[in-house]
């Protein structure tokens, strides 16, 4: 067996940086370490010492000539994830007084604009009512999309939720984001008669709000004895409400949160709020929606702006 090498060790402290005193999801410290794990093994780095200059701008040439699981260019924002990871542990070691590359020194590179998929009101009801009939299934499919749609959430959000966490009367609950940050959310009145059909005809004990249903009975614990539903199986569902629906887009759980944050601002609401019901750290993280917004504010004027004085000429 292959002892440790000292980068290595070190990575493990990093991780307990991350979880104790930056409180990072278990989660975020995995892919951390699945990235760190990856400079360290194309670089064959063992020591503080091997990490240079020249290796990392190797490094950078490398990712932007590599290719993904599907045969494609690895994104940009893939690429630059991979620097900044790089960078956090740098600025981990100069803390630990372990001299190395500057982090500061680390050019991030230039971030490409985000494109933010969303769905036309219209989209979004026709993807909801795809989930039709009256099965454990289909009350728990459509309660799925009202609440994603309804409330912002991310998928992780959504998955984590209990029975005990939402309260149908008040219309509102809390959920724990990104970085352990808490936020309240809100269910419109479709989301919480959805949630109330759905959970009305639950039998079970179990404590998740969405658990898996096989095609009889109820569906396989967990290895923690739970029958909550996973992320894979969230997307799953939102993929097929939108094949039935005839919705042509590429349709993810995430999706509808960017139709949530675009129905939002088309409708008027201040920018500010719309942070704080998604949750982001960031206004700058919330204003690429307002891009799209504008976009459409654009084609509005184009189509009617001045109609008048064109039939005139």
């Amino acid at each position: 067996m292959t002892s440790m090498t000292p980068l290595r060790s070190l990575m493990k402290r990093f991780s307990s940086h991350l979880e104790i005193e930056l409180g990072r999801a278990p989660r975020t410290i995995s892919n951390y370490e699945r990235s760190l794990g990856k400079f360290f093994d194309w670089s064959g780095a063992k020591t503080p010492e091997d990490i240079t200059f020249d290796r990392i701008r190797e490094f950078r040439i490398f990712l932007n000539r590599s290719e993904n699981g599907r045969g494609e260019p690895l994104r940009k924002t893939t690429q630059i994830y991979h620097i900044v990871v790089l960078r956090s542990f740098l600025k981990f070691l100069a803390k630990e007084d372990i001299v190395t590359v500057p982090a500061e020194k680390i050019e991030i590179g230039r971030v490409p604009d985000r494109q933010v998929d969303f769905l036309e009101l219209d989209e979004v009801m026709r993807l909801i009512e795809a989930a039709d009939g009256d099965s454990l299934r289909a009350r728990r499919d459509r309660a799925i999309l009202e609440l994603l749609f309804s409330a912002g959430l991310r998928v992780s959000e959504l998955t984590s939720l209990d029975r005990s966490s939402v309260n149908l009367n008040k219309g509102e609950f809390s959920v724990r984001g990104k970085g352990s940050k808490l936020r309240v959310v809100f269910l419109s009145d479709d989301a919480r008669r959805a949630l109330e059909r759905y959970l009305d005809k639950r039998t079970d004990m179990d404590p998740a709000i969405f658990i898996s249903l096989p095609k009889k009975g109820l569906g396989k614990e967990r290895k923690n004895g739970s029958l909550r539903l996973t992320e894979r199986s969230v997307q799953r569902i939102v993929k097929r409400a939108a094949v039935k629906a005839g919705i042509v887009k590429d349709v993810h759980p995430h999706t509808l949160r960017h139709s949530f944050a675009t129905d939002l601002l088309q409708g008027g609401a201040d920018i500010r709020a719309v942070q704080a019901m998604l949750g982001h750290s960031s206004i700058t993280t919330t204003q690429i929606y307002t891009h799209v917004t504008n976009e459409r504010l654009r084609e509005i004027h184009e189509k009617f702006h001045g109609k008048k004085k064109k039939a005139g000429t």
